[in-house]
């Protein structure tokens, strides 16, 4: 595939489903080239699908956000085609069953930590020489998420605080040097993830990932 040059440049970590999905196709669909990171093949290739019926590009890389080899080679791959990102939306989150703490899981709390922790805190040293590459102020977004902190939400929400505490500190750091970062709380979207903690809620009274994707990038438009 050629890539354009003029076209802004978006990594997306989970993107094959719920919020990150929604984010690359609006993105795509308003001009920029979207590299859509998941773990499912089969639904990455359904979101090109959409992606190219509105006439957008996208590269998809079928990987897991946690395998460091894998994450480096995607990066210097970037870095050899493109030279630079514009932004990088990282979406990807590991949310077990809702479970008292004192009965979560082991294997639930260190996936916890694996995905949402530890592989932010290795993709953000990796990602931020990409995104001051440019000509312009590259751009991280973060999603919180305010349902993640309270009952039987222990291994969620102590990671989930821990990955905003180091978005958090990366946004005050880099307000002079770039990249710009923004941490957005989104609504709650009818997902996969969200479908099991509140498996008989009314769907309807939620917010489509469209609308919050529409969201997020008109804030990305308004302040970069």
């Amino acid at each position: 595939m050629t890539h354009e040059h003029h076209k802004k440049l978006a990594l997306i970590t989970g993107a094959s489903r719920g919020l990150g999905a929604a984010l690359a196709q609006t993105l795509a669909g308003a001009g920029w080239h979207v590299v859509a990171v998941g773990r499912t093949l089969g639904a990455l290739e359904e979101l090109d699908d959409r992606i190219q019926a509105s006439g957008g590009t996208a590269t998809l890389a079928a990987l897991d956000i946690t395998n460091d080899d894998a994450m480096r080679h995607l990066c210097r791959d970037i870095h050899d085609r493109w030279g630079a990102l514009d932004l990088w939306a990282h979406t990807a989150i590991y949310a077990p069953p809702m479970t008292p703490a004192d009965h979560v899981p082991l294997k639930d709390w260190e996936k916890c930590v694996g995905v949402n922790m530890r592989a932010t805190g290795f993709l953000i040293p990796m990602i931020a020489p990409l995104l001051v590459a440019g000509a312009g102020r590259g751009t991280a977004l973060f999603v919180d998420d305010p349902a993640a902190y309270g009952r039987f939400m222990g291994a969620y929400g102590a990671s989930k605080a821990a990955q905003m505490t180091l978005a958090r500190a990366w946004q005050d750091e880099s307000t002079k040097t770039g990249p710009r970062v923004v941490i957005e709380p989104c609504a709650p979207m009818p997902t996969a993830t969200r479908a099991r903690f509140f498996p008989g809620e009314d769907r309807a009274q939620l917010t489509p990932c469209a609308d919050e994707a529409a969201r997020l990038t008109a804030i990305l438009h308004a302040d970069g």
